[in-house]
């Protein structure tokens, strides 16, 4: 752990943060004049002093983000893939390696411990999980394991695996002079390599949580300065976990701790799509498969404000005046100009198009569901 260090609170005043760890990066990332605040135990970049201009340099040419606070679990042995066949939500044999998928680990009562991308690697598989929830998600995973049989190991690699992601239409042109071969720029939309980057041997993923084009890189920890040297040396330019916030919300990808948790399953979360119903193998398809049938009394939407104001996590989502839901997750986006966000509501209510209010505190502004996700940014998929 770090000593304590100032964090500016928005009045000006500095605030006392202590046992916050830091990532390889902290220090660049004071060098050019980063705010930090916590995030899930971590002393992280806010900005680097304008979050819209962060914001709309990933969505116009390129941006980097510092990730390493997220987690990095690898299982590997005989019966790996069969283990994470009960273990994740998603069906994992339609994964081989070079390849990544977008799952859920959850409880056995249905319940979303986390929301990853699990990777199979040549040898071993690589689970990319959320900073809040590397402890929870390596001790469910050891406790299924412990339940089953066969050779399994579990092998949480957090504190060895830094990570930072390039996103941004022009992702490619700020990689390309580092890598030692062209396949990191030819990777599909959930592929995964390992090259050089640099000096550094590195993971590339195409892979991210902008809605952009880009990929995330995983190297060891204490070689991580010198990637992020050479792609800001290229002209990525820094971003802060403000940017990415707004990104995703733009995205509609939801955010573990607003959108997902113990108390959420997937279904209600519109992640059916990420789960295994057919198969219905993994820990938790009860739930899943009841609610896929009966249906949930929520549902998730992406709404957008259709007068001015900013929405909040927490606010009362209104119908014709009666309370129907909670903001989980809301923003004024710099691409549209308007307030938006993500909410759960009833679910007769979350179809595209239907009228809402937002309690901005005690001002009801006019809303609409929206078609997800808010911004269309298909076309960076290639």
């Amino acid at each position: 752990m770090t000593p304590g260090v100032g964090v500016a609170a928005p009045g000006g005043s500095v605030r006392q943060v202590s046992d916050l760890r830091r990532t390889p990066l902290h220090s660049r990332h004071a060098d050019a004049g980063a705010r930090f605040g916590p995030f899930a135990g971590w002393d992280m970049p806010l900005h680097y002093g304008s979050p819209t201009g962060e914001h709309m340099a990933v969505r116009e040419r390129a941006g980097l983000f510092d990730v390493s606070h997220m987690g990095q679990i690898e299982v590997d042995g005989a019966g790996a893939r069969g283990f994470l066949a009960h273990a994740l939500a998603n069906d994992i044999d339609e994964i081989g390696p070079g390849q990544g998928q977008y799952t859920l680990l959850l409880a056995d009562d249905g319940g979303v411990i986390d929301d990853l991308i699990v990777y199979a690697l040549i040898d071993r598989f690589l689970l990319v999980v959320n900073a809040s929830n590397i402890a929870a998600c390596a001790e469910r995973l050891r406790e299924l394991r412990d339940r089953g049989e066969g050779d399994v190991r579990v092998n949480d690699r957090s504190d060895e695996i830094a990570m930072v992601a390039l996103q941004g239409p022009v992702w490619k042109s700020v990689l390309s002079p580092h890598v030692a071969t062209p396949q990191p720029l030819t990777l599909e939309y959930f592929q995964i390599t390992e090259d050089m980057v640099g000096r550094v041997p590195a993971l590339v993923a195409r892979t991210g949580y902008t809605g952009e084009a880009g990929v995330e890189l995983m190297c060891p920890w204490d070689d991580v300065p010198g990637v992020w040297d050479a792609l800001v040396g290229s002209g990525a330019a820094p971003a802060g976990l403000v940017a990415r916030d707004t990104l995703r919300t733009e995205a509609c990808y939801p955010l573990y701790g607003q959108e997902l948790g113990r108390d959420r399953g997937p279904i209600e979360a519109g992640l059916r799509w990420a789960v295994d119903l057919d198969g219905a193998r993994f820990a938790g398809a009860e739930r899943c498969v009841r609610d896929a049938a009966d249906g949930t009394p929520e549902r998730l939407c992406a709404f957008a404000l259709d007068e001015p104001g900013i929405p909040r996590p927490g606010l009362r989502v209104l119908h014709d005046g009666d309370a129907v839901g909670a903001v989980t997750s809301g923003t004024l986006s710099p691409v549209l100009g308007h307030g938006i966000g993500l909410a759960y509501v009833r679910s007769d209510l979350a179809s595209a198009g239907t009228p809402l209010q937002i309690d901005i505190r005690g001002k009801i502004k006019n809303a609409h569901v929206a078609k997800r996700p808010l911004v269309d940014t298909s076309g960076t998929k290639e």
